[in-house]
């Protein structure tokens, strides 16, 4: 007979029974109907339930809850709790909101005492999420299971290959991060607020952690499981802080060069969410090209190394021909005269004119980090004198991606 002492079932039951529907407290904070319309009107002024209602198309069955509720209370769990989680984001349904609130948003009553109607509500709000994962993700999959490493990169490769129907809907995902993130600015705008915005921005890739856990071995057999999150990674920041595990957020954000003008809110003006350290250039253009449709002027787009170090191709190019002036951070190695542009010197990413004195083109030469952010008088003089000699936009990019630059001398110089 055995004398092992036998295995305690369920495992690891701390983290199942934090997310067990239970009953409110005895004074259950409610949510104001206010902030409830607030966040309402958000999704119906930005245009995403029109196009997540064609991708849900007819189903058969009872319709469910509506998807409106479940990413109302999201963005109210974002709100109140600063997290994003379903279960947060039920409680706030099921407890936290009045009955005007709970009606406008298509959520039926229940009595907090009956349990079952408490578990019914839960299990009917992750339904209703659960139906906008399946016609939304690529490659659709049980999230809750750990799956061999070769079978989750299998399924990673939606996320990145050419076929249509997987780029049909990284599009559209894309469509519906822009539009939420674009719908504060528009209110923005027409209220006055980004009056004084003249177009300058500020783009970073920030770590966007998550409560997955990484790859690892397993123990018992030595086979390599996956994340649950199939396509996150680690996330290195450029200080020395040890890396993240999660996703990559490439922020734009509405920046001010030039604080005699006037304020305005910096706000985030484009999103896009993706594996740490891949398409960084393109994901930053990505969140570009939908300002042109705000009627905004492109000013400075001003970004770290991470942009320095990326091909012309995949962001420097692309962006000027966007309209935007580019001011990089360059590493010791990389500043001065850079090159040549059809026999136009390249000085600290800019195109110059070739009768530029050498005094002027190699006043950052070799200059260290210390010295360029905080330049002294002779080094903010020598870089305002270089601006005369730096070629002038002729043209905006033709039918095919073309910048036309002109002598300094035909054009007037560009205010800074």
């Amino acid at each position: 007979m055995s004398t092992a002492k036998p295995r305690a079932w369920p495992p690891r039951t701390t983290r199942a029974r934090a997310t067990r529907p239970r009953p409110p407290a005895k004074q259950t904070a409610q949510i104001p109907n206010a902030v409830v319309g607030h966040y309402a009107r958000l999704l119906d002024d930005s245009g995403i339930l029109p196009l997540i209602d064609d991708e849900l198309g007819p189903r058969p069955g009872p319709p469910g809850l509506p998807i409106a509720a479940v990413l109302t209370c999201l963005l109210l769990s974002i709100n109140h709790t600063g997290k994003a989680t379903l279960i947060k984001a039920w409680r706030i349904a099921a407890f936290c909101l009045s009955a005007v609130a709970r009606h406008r948003l298509g959520l039926p009553d229940i009595n907090p005492a009956d349990v079952h109607q408490v578990l019914a509500s839960s299990r009917r709000f992750y339904r209703a999420f659960d139906r906008l994962t399946t016609v939304l993700d690529p490659a659709r999959h049980d999230r809750r299971a750990r799956l061999p490493q070769q079978q989750a990169d299998t399924l990673a490769t939606a996320w990145e290959d050419d076929d249509p129907a997987h780029s049909r809907k990284r599009e559209l995902l894309q469509d519906i991060a822009t539009a939420l993130v674009l719908t504060p600015v528009h209110w923005a705008k027409g209220r006055g607020y980004l009056h004084h915005f003249r177009g300058d921005v500020g783009i970073d890739t920030t770590a966007t952690p998550v409560f997955a856990r990484p790859p690892r071995t397993r123990r018992s057999t030595g086979e390599l499981i996956a994340s649950t999150e199939i396509t996150a990674g680690w996330h290195h920041s450029a200080g020395n802080g040890p890396p993240e595990y999660g996703y990559s957020a490439t922020l734009t954000v509405a920046a001010r060069t030039r604080p005699a003008l006037g304020s305005f809110p910096q706000l985030a003006l484009g999103l896009v969410l993706d594996t740490p350290h891949k398409r960084i250039g393109a994901n930053a253009i990505a969140t570009l090209k939908p300002l042109a449709t705000l009627g905004f002027p492109t000013g400075f787009a001003v970004a770290d190394r991470a942009y320095t170090d990326q091909q012309p191709g995949h962001f420097a190019q692309p962006a000027r021909e966007l309209g935007y002036r580019l001011a990089l951070d360059f590493k010791v190695e990389q500043r001065g005269v850079q090159g040549s542009v059809h026999d136009s010197p390249l000085i600290d990413g800019s195109p110059a004119c070739p009768l530029t004195p050498d005094r002027l083109a190699h006043a950052t030469t070799g200059l260290d980090d210390a010295a360029i952010r905080t330049p002294s008088q002779e080094l903010t003089a020598l870089i305002a004198a270089r601006e005369p000699y730096l070629l002038r936009l002729k043209q905006s990019a033709n039918a095919d991606g073309t910048v036309r630059y002109q002598c300094p001398a035909a054009a007037p110089p560009q205010s800074t």
